[in-house]
């Protein structure tokens, strides 16, 4: 389906704040009756975990854009919900990461 068709025309998200890597979250519950058939598939990828604007996009073989307006739209209606993605300054240390698997490999041997 292309993008402009799953999105009923819009062009642009309702909200700018969804980014590539918005981690997307159901509100849980039943899907309102009619809801275009392209938000009831970003609910389904959603149904019992959560998955970045970008996984989703993957997922569901749509452009990152449209799922931004998708994820917009169901926000909206309070049946998805956004949070920002990490900040780069908030992961772990990758080196300390590295130190933490080698120790532990050397635990099994």
């Amino acid at each position: 389906m292309p993008a402009y068709l799953s999105t009923g025309g819009v062009a642009r998200p309702s909200r700018n704040s969804l980014e590539r890597l918005s981690v997307l979250t159901g509100a849980g519950g039943p899907a309102p009756a009619g809801l275009p058939a392209a938000q009831h598939a970003v609910l389904e990828a959603l149904d019992g975990g959560s998955l970045t604007v970008v996984e989703t996009a993957a997922l569901l073989k749509l452009p990152v854009s449209a799922v931004r307006v998708l994820a917009a739209a169901l926000i909206d209606q309070g049946l998805v919900r956004a949070r920002p993605p990490v900040p780069s300054a908030a992961l772990p240390d990758r080196d300390l990461l590295k130190r933490v698997a080698d120790g532990l490999r050397a635990l099994k041997l």
